[in-house]
This record gives C-alpha cells, sequence and structure tokens, in this order.
C-alpha cells in the first residue's frame, strides 16, 4: 500500500517542483512590495530618485503577475491530477 507507481510519483515530483518555484516566486514578490511600502521623503532631490525606484518596484510586481498565476493554476491542475490518479489506482487495484 506503501509503493507509489511511476506515473503518480511523477506527477508528485512535478507538483512538488512546480510548486516551489511558486512558493519562491511569491515570496520574492513579497520582499518586493515590502521594499515598495517603504517610503520616507526628505526633500524635492530624494522624492524624484525614490519616484523612480518606487516605479522600477512597481513594473517588476507587475510583471511577476502572470508567472504566478500560471504557476498556481499548473499547480492546481498537477495536485488534481494526482489525487485523480491516485484515486483511480486505489479502485483498479481492489
Amino acid at each position: 500500500m506503501g509503493d507509489i507507481s511511476g506515473p503518480l510519483a511523477y506527477l508528485l515530483l512535478s507538483w512538488g517542483v512546480i510548486t516551489t518555484a511558486l512558493v519562491v516566486l511569491l515570496v520574492y514578490r513579497v520582499t518586493l512590495s515590502n521594499k515598495e511600502d517603504d517610503r520616507l521623503y526628505l526633500n524635492k532631490a530624494e522624492v524624484e530618485m525614490m519616484g523612480s525606484d518606487q516605479a522600477a518596484v512597481i513594473t517588476k510586481l507587475n510583471r511577476l503577475g502572470k508567472p504566478i498565476w500560471a504557476l498556481a493554476i499548473l499547480s492546481g491542475i498537477l495536485l488534481l491530477a494526482s489525487a485523480s490518479l491516485w484515486v483511480w489506482i486505489g479502485f483498479n487495484t481492489q
């Protein structure tokens, strides 16, 4: 009962890799958003400098949106496929 078949093992392994990549991107996005929230403007020159830095951070945040959604959807599909295959194997072995 504790043995995992070949296709199920590959599905679970790929799900783990995709989910790990998703978590890494989410952590990176959170660190960027924390940087975007940190604002302390002292004078006009610093305001302009910080404004360009904030625009660069916001651009990075916007670019991360699509890969995060794609990995989240792919992770969900792989998890659902793994669960379905596990149930199918369970029904066919009895």
